[in-house]
């Protein structure tokens, strides 16, 4: 039997499971719950980042990436002994190096104790899916939590429990919500390419620290926009962390480094504001001419970050990417997006130091 049909026969299954749900499950609209990593409030839509006043005066592929929900999660309390979704995907997007799952599934996380654990995922059969995430727990009060999609954006979405079962906004704050720390960058940075949305490193760095994240990650697009800046700039946050290298040339650099930077540093004077290097992508050991490439890059970085110290700017912090990605050159699926592998390394690197800058 091929795969195609073996497929076809996986998705009339999870069709059936679904409308044998539709009779056991109350579903209730997620956007009646707390939404997490979310930069500003002024959207008409839910699940997007950027606000209404960007729409016609940033670039279009901004724009359009600000639709994806990376970085989002919702947070809600229930003694239902079941948790199911259904969800209206905006694109219905597909890449052939990335999952499903992670570019417009969801992931259902639970708290125990201080930490939170993986559950399962919900993983999408088209534009709209319903699915079974857990079932036959204990009927007791819990804490949970479901990440976003990462590179596609949602039309709705519900969540399922038993009919009868109690759900109700958070009773425990976690992650923190107070100080939350702002990530702005490239594709990596928006999730690329994790194998779920939970493994995205803003998510794990979340989860570490117990600290809400702010994903400003905008694939192929990190290019210093003033009007993302802005954005983050009306968020008092704990620490800025900036990840824009891969992006850039050094003609961007020169013009907008610090006038992005001075766009926070006005709003925020005594904010730490953490600056990272470009990562030393595989070809760079082979390709001669990408690995001067990302030198200079990273010379320039070097060069306007110590031009900053040079001026008495205080609280600003350099991450080189050396350690970034380990010596076994195994942590990215295409030689550049990483893999759950490097986002667990890229959030070993980065997460002390932002734990140390959130306790100044």
């Amino acid at each position: 039997m091929s795969f195609s049909v073996y497929r076809k026969i996986a998705n009339l299954i999870l069709l059936l499971v679904a409308s044998n749900l539709s009779a056991q499950v109350t579903y209730y609209d997620a956007a009646e719950f707390q939404l997490l990593g979310k930069a500003t409030a002024a959207t008409t839509e839910r699940y997007v980042r950027l606000p209404d006043s960007l729409e016609h005066v940033s670039r279009l592929p901004l724009w359009q990436l600000s639709r994806n929900s990376s970085g989002m999660a919702v947070r809600f309390r229930s003694n239902s002994t079941q948790v199911a979704v259904k969800w209206e995907s905006l694109v219905n997007f597909h890449m052939d190096h990335m999952t499903d799952v992670a570019v417009k599934g969801l992931d259902l996380y639970c708290l125990e104790g201080k930490n939170w654990y993986f559950v399962n995922s919900a993983r999408p059969i088209g534009k709209s899916t319903e699915s079974s995430l857990i079932s036959g727990m204990e009927a007791k009060e819990r804490e949970f939590m479901i990440y976003l999609p990462l590179y596609d954006g949602l039309v709705s979405l519900s969540i399922g429990i038993d009919a009868g079962a109690s759900i109700n906004q958070p009773a425990i704050e976690s992650p923190v919500r107070e100080k939350p720390v702002v990530f702005y960058g490239t594709s990596i940075l928006q999730g690329g390419c994790a194998s779920r949305p939970g493994m995205a490193h803003t998510n794990i760095i979340s989860r570490r620290l117990n600290r809400e994240c702010i994903n400003l990650g905008f694939s192929g697009n990190a290019f210093l926009d003033l009007g993302v800046a802005q954005v983050m700039a009306g968020v008092d946050a704990g620490v800025f962390v900036l990840d824009f290298v891969p992006n850039v040339t050094v003609e961007q650099m020169n013009e907008r480094m610090e006038k992005f930077y001075r766009i926070l540093r006005d709003r925020h004077p005594h904010t730490p504001v953490i600056f990272i290097e470009d990562p030393q992508f595989m070809d760079s050991y082979y390709n001669n001419a990408n690995a001067r490439k990302i030198k200079t890059l990273n010379d320039t970085l070097r060069r306007i970050f110590n031009e900053l110290k040079k001026g008495k700017e205080k609280n600003i912090y350099y991450i080189s990417s050396k350690r970034m990605l380990g010596s076994d050159r195994e942590a990215t699926v295409d030689g550049i997006h990483f893999t759950d592998v490097g986002m667990m390394r890229y959030a070993d690197l980065v997460t002390p130091v932002i734990k140390k800058l959130l306790k100044k």
